[in-house]
């Protein structure tokens, strides 16, 4: 008898343990309801198929990153703190992430590949939460006068390599951590307001 009621949250941690055995190419919808103990019916009538299933487990695992990227973004503090405090926070999640479980991180990695509108959604509200900093900064005069969704979607793509996954592969470079205060240092100069770009050595 399966234990309690079935539900989206049940399917989406059993999916995880099955695309952990067999690998994200492989794991189904029959092997979710088995390891559930149910009908691969019983599944189906919370996901309609295997491609809804695959959107499940790739929302459900980006959603548990953003909490705290949600709360840096609205809160009070001058915009380029917040700024700089939500991408440390992004480009940590993610590399957590991928130290602490590299094979389902890798798993993940392939099933977001084909959840393209789940994948899509995900880094839209990545550049929105930049935006709602950006459009503070603005305001205030901290920032120039830009668009802030069309800012907010230049950082994120400037700074892909320091936390996008299909960078997770140089991610162990130690001289990674100078080159990004090198980028943000370069993408400051050109959105804080009266900030002269460092002169080369």
């Amino acid at each position: 008898m399966p234990d309690g009621p079935l539900t989206r949250e049940r399917i989406w941690a059993t999916a995880e343990d099955a695309i952990r055995k067999y690998g994200p190419a492989k794991a189904t919808v029959v092997d979710v309801a088995r390891a559930l103990g149910v009908s691969h019916a019983a599944v189906y009538r919370h996901v309609a198929s295997k491609a809804e299933l695959r959107d499940l487990v790739v929302g459900r695992w980006m959603e548990t990153i953003m909490p705290p990227l949600r709360a840096i973004a609205t809160k009070s503090g001058p915009a380029t703190e917040r700024l700089r405090e939500l991408f440390g926070a992004l480009i940590a999640v993610k590399r957590r992430r991928s130290s602490e479980d590299p094979e389902l991180f890798t798993a993940y990695r392939a099933l977001a590949a084909d959840a393209q509108s789940v994948a899509a959604a995900h880094v839209d509200e990545l550049i929105e939460l930049t935006a709602t900093i950006i459009r503070t900064g603005v305001r205030d005069g901290t920032f120039r006068t830009v668009d802030p969704v069309t800012a907010g979607r230049a950082l994120l793509f400037a700074t892909s390599r320091f936390h996008h996954p299909a960078h997770a592969g140089d991610w162990s470079d130690p001289a990674l951590a100078a080159a990004f205060v090198d980028v943000w240092q370069l993408l400051m100069d050109g959105l804080v307001t009266g900030r002269k770009p460092r002169k080369s050595e």
